[in-house]
């Protein structure tokens, strides 16, 4: 469960300006750490270390971090480019947040500024001979900190924006939310098993009051007002879900919906785009659009699409494993859970749609089916046995070759084998 706080501060941290802010107050700090700590050092030291020469060090590193930056964010935006094109523009927002691209960033402009403060604080004589010596050992371990950033960021850029490593990132981040949903399926509240049959005739609808979609929902602050109220929420909408003035955010079960109408509706953070941290759906979706892209006549990639399919398959089999979920917390606040029919209608029929005139898709469909149906049990099987006969129906209908259709028959013969 993430409070809004703890999401407010996620969202905060992933911005490249606030890692590049804090590395650069640092930096200054550590350069002005000399005028306190070079009363403590012995006399005649810098001499023997060498500290006069940190005039020199520092005006190099001025130079050079400062074109290393403007050359690293060229390459960063090309590679976002890249991403957009190639991929699919719903994975750069996971790019843009990548901790290894903002954290050498922020390494360089955190340089660059130490650099600065140093240089100036040199020509004004601040330091003397002792406080040479603490920024000569202080710029020696900025010197060490660059090589290092360079070195891991030479290996990065040589992967950045690249079809793999996005999908990758993708399904990381998808996996993340997954489990974090396994664990909590209900965010942290009571089972809502069926919205349209469990929801009180005489509950008083909250409406949205902007038109975007849901971000993140503040459990807290709903069983706050289901305490007030002394009865429940039902909430309607989950994360990823587009709403509009029209469209109940949740339904509260005694009380005044009037007056609690504006807390419950604060708890909803409802935004422009789709957010990974609640929303498993978004991934899923993308990693569809990946697929789908790849099966285009202008890219012709099947086998970027059958690895997105495996990779699915890895993520649709954690509903399949032994996660115990944990007891609810927020208990007069019910929510629904993630409808796995709807991640299959999410994933399969558009690769199957798009992929539909190739074989190879049709049968990797069919094995992908055959695991989630021997991984789970009831509806997750249900779902896999299913699809894998619309799958087959499809590939009948779409594919010419003969030989090409008894492959894939033979292949969904086997899904409901165990």
């Amino acid at each position: 469960m993430i409070t809004r706080w703890q999401w407010i501060v996620s969202q905060l941290t992933r911005q490249l300006w606030f890692r590049a802010t804090l590395i650069s107050l640092l930096a200054v700090a550590a350069a002005l750490a000399s005028l306190v700590l070079s009363p403590y050092l012995p006399s005649g030291l810098s001499a023997k270390i060498g500290a006069d020469a940190v005039d020199s060090i520092l005006s190099i590193i001025a130079t050079s971090m400062l074109a290393v930056t403007t050359f690293s964010l060229s390459t960063t935006v090309a590679a976002y480019a890249a991403a957009s094109s190639n991929v699919t523009p719903r994975a750069t927002k996971l790019l843009i947040e990548d901790t290894t691209t903002q954290n050498v960033l922020a390494t360089f402009v955190g340089s660059f500024l130490y650099s600065l403060v140093g240089i100036i604080a040199l020509s004004m004589g601040i330091y003397g001979e002792r406080g040479r010596v603490v920024l000569f050992a202080v710029t020696i371990c900025v010197v060490l900190l660059i090589v290092v950033t360079l070195l891991r960021w030479i290996d990065y850029l040589l992967r950045l924006g690249r079809v793999g490593e996005t999908t990758d990132q993708v399904e990381k981040v998808t996996e993340k939310a997954m489990r974090r949903r396994a664990k909590v399926p209900y965010l942290g509240g009571s089972r809502l098993a069926d919205p349209a049959r469990d929801v009180p005739d005489d509950a008083s609808p909250v409406f949205a009051d902007t038109m975007g979609y849901v971000e993140h929902i503040d459990m807290e602050a709903l069983s706050d007002c289901a305490e007030e109220t002394g009865g429940r929420v039902f909430v309607v909408v989950l994360p990823g879900t587009f709403v509009d003035t029209g469209r109940a955010l949740a339904y509260l079960e005694k009380g005044d919906a009037e007056n609690q109408a504006k807390a419950i509706r604060a708890a909803f953070s409802v935004a422009r785009e789709r957010t990974y941290e609640q929303d498993p759906r978004f991934g899923f979706l993308v990693l569809t659009e990946i697929a789908c892209r790849a099966l285009s006549p202008g890219v012709n990639d099947p086998g970027t699409a059958i690895d997105v399919l495996g990779r699915v398959g890895r993520l649709m089999s954690i509903w399949a494993s032994d996660t115990d979920p944990q007891e609810a917390v927020y208990t007069a606040v019910l929510v629904p859970a993630v409808a796995p029919e709807e991640i299959f209608q999410d994933v399969f029929l558009p690769i199957g749609r798009d992929g539909a005139p190739m074989a190879e898709i049709h049968i990797r469909m069919q094995k992908i089916f055959g695991i989630l149906a021997r991984a789970g049990d009831g509806s997750l099987r249900d779902l896999a046995l299913e699809h894998s006969r619309l799958a087959l129906l499809r590939a009948e209908a779409a594919l010419e070759f003969d030989e090409d259709i008894s492959r894939v028959r033979i292949a969904a013969m086997a899904v409901g084998q165990r």
